[in-house]
């Protein structure tokens, strides 16, 4: 038996789930355009136990989706989920955002794309299969129109915050946008039950989000 309380705040959807043996129980998430993550993550938490009448001390372990994503909203789950794991001795389990992403596209055959919005026309994507099998790895890709032209001989399916900017760029008859989708704590339940039953775990102390590439923080105007 395994509860696992998975965290996802690597976009604007901050979101919480409880799982038990991989099937989602509760799911709390502010499905929202602005970053709500310090004022709801902890108020979510609290929530999905609640319903569930689950004791933090009856977890059995703590997701966290690593990114790729925002920096700030990565680092307020990571933070959060790392605090939970030292207070309650519990194992930390990273799940990738984007294979998560992927997860809410259900074909039976094509790839699956999950992108995510980074600046001006630059996207965070990967390539799945139908089956989920990996395809390509993650990586940060300015957009033109000869984007993902070698993977669009067959159905391909564009999921996430990336996918507005995308549609004007690639015009083609293969391509798929699936609107208005955000990782979701929901589709983790799965993910990290998988990889609790392989001890796939996190040194807590030593973690990081994968941030892809790094952080630019802004000047400001004088």
């Amino acid at each position: 038996m395994a509860y696992i309380l998975n965290i996802e705040t690597a976009t604007t959807n901050c979101s919480v789930s409880l799982s038990f043996e991989g099937e989602t129980l509760v799911l709390k998430e502010d499905y929202d355009k602005g970053y709500s993550h310090a004022e709801r993550l902890h108020v979510f938490i609290d929530a999905v136990l609640k319903e569930a009448s689950i004791h933090q001390s009856q977890l059995d372990a703590i997701s966290v989706s690593k990114g790729p994503g925002s920096y700030t909203g990565l680092r307020i789950g990571v933070s959060s989920a790392k605090g939970l794991c030292f207070a309650l001795n519990k194992p930390l389990i990273s799940v990738s955002t984007l294979e998560s992403l992927a997860h809410q596209v259900k074909v039976a055959d094509g790839l699956i794309i999950p992108m995510l919005d980074a600046r001006r026309l630059e996207v965070y994507s990967s390539i799945f299969d139908a089956n989920y099998n990996l395809v390509r790895e993650v990586e940060a890709q300015i957009l033109d129109e000869n984007s993902f032209k070698d993977y669009l001989k067959g159905k391909v399916y564009f999921i996430g915050s990336g996918v507005e900017k995308s549609k004007s760029l690639i015009q083609h008859p293969n391509a798929i946008f699936i609107d208005d989708k955000l990782p979701s704590a929901n589709e983790m339940s799965l993910l990290a039950y998988n990889k609790y039953k392989k001890n796939d775990i996190e040194d807590v102390a030593y973690f990081e989000p994968y941030y892809l590439k790094d952080f630019v923080a802004l000047k400001p105007k004088s």
